[in-house]
């Protein structure tokens, strides 16, 4: 977000050597307050009282289209990673040995002369095999190779469970295929920000067309995309459990696409589905197979050419590279300048949002020396403290009844834990990685983890298997094994450490695990049941009460206004927004719970319920370049930070006690105002 408020100097300005070093004590302390803007009050907006110097002073790096506290420990993350890749890298191992593979792979990454030597090279044979395509039959057979490959096509397929047979693995049908962030960038005429990504899109294509010689009418692939678009449910309507539950006979998609031939897709994609999948956007295939029909097969072939270009465009040489950067970093995220080549490689091998090539090979290593076993065990006791304070907070719902509460106590007691790393790492014996062979090692680590999930089918569920690397810096709630996940870079300052007083670490990671814990009853997360199952365990009052409080809450959200005229969409953030409200309530409710009858916590005059907001607000310390802050209010189910610090804490009574909110207070609201859900 680049409109940041107006600050006062004179904090700067008037800080004497003592008032430096009372600054250095609270630091010891694990509080920070450097970061504090003392102009503004925490009664009026607490994440910029609390973040406000630091937002200030802090520019967003250029290589960047946001900077705040989960960048910062992504970073540390990333530096660690990069000592471990050099050091494998710079030393012999033996072929086909984990330490081998990630050492040539950053080799490979890293010979950029070897890279703009071949140019377009790596990828001309697989574009002759798509110019070679004489019919749509043998195209929609080639998407099957191309999914392989990680190459985007209108048939999206992934492999998960059964939402409502959890104990079974599927095969899920979904709407796939377009290059720009949202439907919204092709079908929202007269915003400055689409026209303007159109034209970026259209110079791509113009450029990726110069480079590899291929014909391609950018105009056309455009067109098509857009009806991909139109085709395609919103972000909204996608959050709908029970709306993405459809579950077909695999002998009935003929009915469904009669101008698709399914079996051949998954042969070609080495998929055998069984007797049923599911399609969770049904009316988006019924108007693609039209589209299909209604479209030349020059326009298709055209575009699988760019989508291919597209996905390895990122490992070819520096002119296709900074093509690539320009519209996906550049134009879509306001980023001004390109990440050095060691860090997209380092991407590349342990994942940035995903597992990259050998992303648990070098998470292992990563946990080995920056994961300490006594981070894991106070980890388990704060799980333990939110988990309690969760029954706790069931038992006392006003708006509930006893059949349903009993039925909520039974899901939270099955909820799984996993902390730090996996039990079980995965194997990658079967990738083949070459040091002069960058293009080839990324579609052969493609293929691997499509071979990985084709092999679930028919398999037991494999509950260690983790969704996230070690080195990430994120945690999650997985509704369909109802298990909540915290890898080990983010049990770090400043959302835990073992040496920070218990209301900054329960601010922190206390509501981050209140947070995963909430996803499981949130709008969507209460549809599973305790064994990760779309099952209705409410009484219809129940649901009718909790869903008025959820509006509530969609309401408040609505109208917030991060820049000029474009405001938070409170019906898409809603499970996040639940998440964030019900998850600081018990995450205090917890701290109180362990620090009854001890003597309370005052760190430099800041009492034990004060941290506390402290340590919740400074965890969301975040800016934004303008681009990706507008891609974000189309894309991300989160709200932003601004509005994650200070939207839930109007609803919690203690905040108000701790900081002594009165009416006139921006953000205070009458008690009988305040929304309270869990």
């Amino acid at each position: 977000m680049n409109c940041i408020l107006r600050y006062s100097l004179s904090l700067l300005l008037v800080l004497s050597s003592a008032a430096l070093s009372h600054a250095q004590d609270e630091q010891t302390a694990g509080l920070d307050t450097t970061s504090f803007n003392r102009d503004i009050r925490p009664q009026d907006d607490l994440f910029e009282f609390v973040n406000g110097t630091w937002l200030k002073n802090t520019p967003i790096p250029a290589d960047k289209s946001n900077y705040g506290s989960f960048t910062k420990l992504a970073d540390l993350s990333e530096e660690r990673l990069k000592a471990i890749v050099e050091e494998l890298s710079a030393a012999d191992h033996p072929k086909g040995s984990d330490e081998q593979k990630v050492g040539d792979f950053f080799k490979a990454y890293m010979d950029v002369e070897k890279a703009n030597e071949l140019g377009a090279a790596p990828i001309q044979e697989e574009l002759a095999k798509i110019d070679a395509l004489e019919s749509k039959e043998a195209l929609i057979e080639h998407f099957g190779s191309l999914d392989q490959m990680g190459v985007s096509t209108p048939l999206g397929a992934y492999i998960s469970q059964d939402a409502k047979v959890s104990t079974q693995y599927i095969v899920h049908l979904v709407q796939n295929g377009t290059t720009l962030p949202d439907r919204d960038y092709y079908l929202v005429r007269h915003e400055e920000k689409n026209e303007s990504a159109r034209a970026a899109y259209m110079q791509y294509v113009e450029k990726l067309v110069e480079l590899t010689g291929s014909s391609i009418d950018g105009e056309e692939v455009f067109a098509f995309e857009t009806r991909l678009a139109d085709a395609s449910w919103s972000n909204i309507k996608l959050r709908d459990a029970e709306g993405r539950y459809n579950k077909y006979k695999t002998e009935d998609l003929a009915k469904l696409t009669p101008g698709i031939d399914w079996s051949v897709l998954f042969e070609a994609s080495g998929v055998e589905p069984g007797d049923e999948v599911i399609v969770n956007t049904p009316s988006y295939f019924e108007k693609l197979d039209e589209i299909m029909q209604q479209t030349s097969l020059e326009t298709l072939k055209e575009y699988a050419k760019f989508h291919l270009i597209d996905r390895f465009a990122p490992y070819l040489s520096e002119p296709f590279v900074i093509a690539h950067f320009d519209l996906h970093r550049k134009e879509l995220a306001g980023v001004t300048e390109q990440r050095p080549r060691w860090k997209r490689a380092i991407a590349a091998i342990s994942g940035g949002r995903g597992f990259g090539a050998l992303g648990e090979v070098v998470g292992k290593i990563y946990v080995q020396r920056h994961f300490k076993p006594e981070a894991k065990e106070k980890m388990d006791r704060l799980v333990k403290n939110l988990l309690k304070a969760f029954g706790t907070s069931i038992d006392g719902l006003a708006w509930m009844s006893d059949e349903t509460k009993a039925k909520a106590k039974v899901k939270l007691s099955k909820i799984r834990t996993k902390i730090g790393y996996p039990t079980k790492w995965r194997d990658y014996s079967a990738l083949e990685v070459e040091p002069a062979d960058l293009v080839g090692n990324t579609i052969r680590s493609a293929k691997v983890e499509h071979d990985r999930q084709v092999q679930k089918l028919g398999k037991p569920i494999d509950r260690e298997e983790w969704g996230m690397t070690p080195q990430t810096v994120n945690a999650y709630y997985n509704p369909t094994k109802n298990e909540i996940v915290f890898p080990a870079a983010i049990l770090q300052t400043p959302f835990f450490s073992a040496d920070t007083p218990a209301p900054l670490n329960y601010g922190g990671i206390g509501a981050v695990i209140g947070h995963e814990i909430s996803h499981a009853f949130d709008d969507q997360g209460s549809r599973y049941d305790g064994d990760g199952n779309l099952n209705n365990w409410w009484t219809d009052a129940d649901r009718e009460a909790f869903e008025k409080l959820t509006t509530q809450l969609v309401e408040q959200y609505d109208g917030y206004e991060p820049l000029p005229g474009k405001f938070v969409k409170g019906d898409f953030t809603l499970g996040e927004n639940i998440a964030d409200l019900s998850g600081l309530e018990i995450a205090h409710r917890a701290m109180s719970f362990e620090l009854d009858g001890k003597d309370p916590i005052e760190v430099a005059g800041w009492n034990q319920d004060q941290l506390f907001f402290v340590g919740w607000s400074r965890v969301w310390a975040r800016k934004y370049r303008e681009a990706e802050m507008m891609k974000r209010l189309l894309t991300d189910p989160h709200s932003p930070s601004a509005y994650r610090a200070n939207g839930p804490v109007t609803n919690i009574d203690a905040f108000y006690k701790a900081f002594d909110l009165k009416e006139g207070d921006q953000l205070f609201k009458p008690e009988s105002q305040r929304i309270k859900i869990w």
